[in-house]
């Protein structure tokens, strides 16, 4: 019976464990992404999404640092998982340069393999984009 017992209380450790693993998934989009972007092959540009959800909206940062881009308008279409991610920034000169980038989830059940990629649109110029989740 002491057998058991330490057979029931570990068993029910690792269910309860796994309960909590699974709850920190969250929102398919929260998280850090990373990967590249650019308008042809050659062309590459690394590039960093900061995503978060707070329970109504989608929001983040597009490569955070010296030049960051603030999500102003977001959205997701959970029965085909496209997402739209859109913002704004100054340049150097005080030219507003406008993002737009739409693109699909791929593996979304999956904490670990978990990624985008689409059409990513910086001012004037088109390209492609493929991130992963961190």
């Amino acid at each position: 019976m002491h057998m058991l017992g330490r057979f029931v209380a570990v068993t029910a450790l690792f269910v309860g464990l796994h309960g909590v693993t699974a709850a920190q998934h969250g929102h398919p989009l929260v998280g850090t992404w990373s990967g590249y972007w650019g308008p042809n092959d050659e062309e590459r540009n690394r590039v960093l999404l900061l995503l978060e959800y707070d329970g109504e909206r989608i929001g983040g940062i597009i490569n955070p640092g010296p030049n960051p881009v603030p999500i102003t308008n977001a959205s997701l279409d959970a029965p085909t998982w496209t997402v739209v991610l859109e913002g704004s920034r100054e340049d150097s000169d005080g030219n507003t340069i406008e993002y737009r980038i739409e693109g699909r989830i791929e593996n979304v059940t999956s904490p670990s393999e978990r990624s985008i990629s689409g059409e990513w649109v910086q001012g004037d110029v088109v390209g492609d984009f493929s991130v992963t989740l961190n």
